[in-house]
């Protein structure tokens, strides 16, 4: 029972009440049981083959596990002493998230494929604890990065003041500085606790004027590293290996300064950062369809930074020539840069060497426009890293489904942030088992017999139905306080779903809301035709609503489509920055037409 003060005399009472199963549950469970009060795990066995899609040779060992669970979480029964489920039994089955998440946790990919084949999580300006002007640097974003399953670590060194050491830090900014040393043993202690596949650290060099410490950063890597350290056996790859060859090793890859003809254009940093609201002020972050580049202010002088930054580059490959240290050079086993010349020469694929290429956000959407089929071929066997443009201070991101649907292998992202963006990104990496290697569907590596590849620009036909039914939601009421969401009454809850993916398909819907209710029961279903299934994520989002403000925020979660498991399922929900809460969940349906 939970009270409610309306004046200093008055107080409204509401029960926390537990809803009944679903209509759905109700007549499967019937079915199942064939009429009776109980069933048994043969006929569970059924309904998992029959409703839940599970693989027939693994369904009888499933069904018994979970009887077998059931029976001794919810009335401590031991095994063999009564083997059958009750109505509320299967009901609390379906709504648990560990015995029945929506999606499998378990690497299922082929992992023998070159790393071009795999979209890679990867994060940018990783040791940044905040905003990418004031904030601290730190090896414990790098560390939590990794935990969460982030493969790509950018790390940007700089010379110390009395030019003996290596630092790292965001250049010509107030952020204080953390030795690259100190990064180096962080990355090798935890780089492996939540997946063996390889980690990539991209080193954004500059040492160039300073060959004595890249020597020293070349020594830090071997002593560091050891035999977890790839060195390439020639000083070009014609293919890069598989995850699966580069399992428990660290990479190097190095791309040319940005930051430094960045940090020139943009000027002075404390006003900059003013002039742009920080999106912590907004928990929920921008819509994924107004993120893209061209879209938010300042775009036109970032825009010329972009420029600046692409002629920049082209000298500072060469410039790495004349000055890297020949044992530096030889670690670097996924080198960085651009060719002279134009958009074509950038993109050109080269039969006996591969590459990474780098661009800003902005630099691919205009790439995009006019040469998307070459990128998309570019990326078949180069590797292409698109990273956020400079003025984004707040560490905010961009629509990561730009990137992907050119085969951007390494879409970086601050991930020391939050809000829309960032979620899409987290729900993309959740696919595979969580191991921060996807691999890339079909439709981006195929060549045809004309030699074309995926258009991005084209229309499709629909490919694929995804139905959705939410049914209900619980939880909430173990993982905020009474009154967190409303002074004086129950929350009024309602869910948002919806599909990010290719243009065509992206929308999002959304259930009635259900006043001054902790477990509100929608049943309401929805319906998405889907062109590019493969790219799809499902968008779920819980709102509380508030006629005077802003929605108060109740969890979220992406899942990507192509490894929805259909049936009935229990979504966990997450916080705002991607962290799973305790107990907050929806029961929904899916099914894949």
């Amino acid at each position: 029972m939970g009270s409610y003060r309306i004046c200093v005399c008055f107080t409204r009472k509401f029960r926390v009440t537990e809803a009944d199963p679903p209509p759905d549950v109700k007549e499967a469970f019937g079915k199942y049981a064939e009429g009776g009060t109980h069933m048994t795990a043969e006929q569970l066995r059924r309904f998992l083959v029959e409703v839940q899609g599970e693989v027939e040779n693994d369904a009888v060992a499933i069904a018994e596990s979970i009887v077998q669970q059931i029976l001794q979480k919810r009335h401590h029964i031991a095994k063999f002493t009564r083997h059958a489920l009750t109505l509320e039994d299967f009901h609390h089955y379906l709504f648990s998230a560990d015995l029945n998440p929506p999606i499998d946790f378990k690497v299922h990919h082929d992992m023998n494929a070159p790393l071009s084949h795999y979209f890679i999580y990867t994060g940018h300006n990783s040791y940044l604890t905040g905003n990418q002007l004031t904030s601290d640097c730190s090896d414990v974003p790098v560390i939590k990065a990794l935990k969460k399953g982030v493969r790509g670590i950018e790390l940007d060194i700089w010379p110390n003041s009395t030019k003996d050491d290596v630092h790292v830090l965001h250049g010509r900014t107030v952020t204080t500085p953390v030795e690259l040393i100190r990064c180096l043993k962080s990355i090798r202690d935890h780089a492996f606790s939540t997946s063996p596949y390889p980690v990539i650290i991209t080193l954004e060099d500059h040492l160039t004027q300073t060959p004595d410490l890249q020597a020293k950063v070349a020594q830090m890597l071997t002593q560091t590293f050891g035999k977890m350290l790839f060195v390439p056996e020639s000083d070009c790859l014609k293919e890069f290996p598989s995850p699966d060859e580069l399992r428990h090793r660290i990479i190097i890859s190095t791309k040319p300064p940005k930051e430094y003809l960045e940090a020139q254009i943009v000027g002075d940093s404390s006003n900059n950062l003013q002039k742009v609201k920080d999106s912590d002020e907004d928990v929920w972050g921008q819509e994924p369809s107004i993120l893209t580049a061209n879209q938010e202010d300042n775009d036109k002088n970032d825009s010329e930074t972009s420029d600046l930054i692409s002629t920049y580059e082209d000298d500072y490959d060469s410039d790495l020539k004349v000055h890297q240290p020949p044992v530096y050079k030889r670690l670097i086993a996924i080198p960085a840069g651009k060719p002279k010349g134009g958009i074509k020469e950038v993109l050109k694929v080269e039969p006996a060497k591969v590459r990474r290429l780098s661009l800003s956000e902005q630099g691919l959407e205009k790439t995009a426009e006019s040469h998307g089929i070459d990128v998309v071929r570019f990326t078949q066997k180069n590797i292409l890293r698109v990273y956020p443009k400079g003025t984004r201070f707040n560490s905010s991101n961009y629509k990561p489904q730009i990137g992907w649907l050119h085969g951007a292998q390494m879409v970086a992202f601050n991930m020391q942030g939050y809000g829309r963006a960032l979620w899409l990104m987290q729900g993309m990496f959740r696919a595979n088992g969580g191991c921060g290697y996807v691999k890339k569907p079909d439709i981006l590596m195929n060549v045809g017999p004309n030699n074309q590849v995926f258009d991005p620009k084209a229309k499709y036909p629909v490919k694929k139905t995804l139905k959705v039914k939410v049914y209900m939601g619980d939880g909430w009421h173990l993982d905020f306080k009474q009154t967190h969401f409303d002074l004086y009454s129950p929350p009024d809850f309602y869910t948002r779903v919806g599909i990010a993916g290719a243009p065509e398909d992206e929308v999002m819907k959304k259930t009635k809301k259900k006043e001054d209710n902790w477990t509100p029961v929608w049943n309401e279903e929805f319906t998405f035709p889907l062109t590019v299934p493969e790219l799809a994520l499902l968008r779920i989002e819980v709102h509380e609503y508030d006629m005077s403000e802003k929605d108060d925020f109740a969890g979220q979660t992406c899942l990507p489509v192509s490894e929805l498991r259909s049936g009935i399922r229990a979504i966990p929900l997450c916080d705002r920055k991607g962290e799973k809460l305790n107990s907050a969940r929806l029961l929904m349906r899916f099914e894949i037409l």
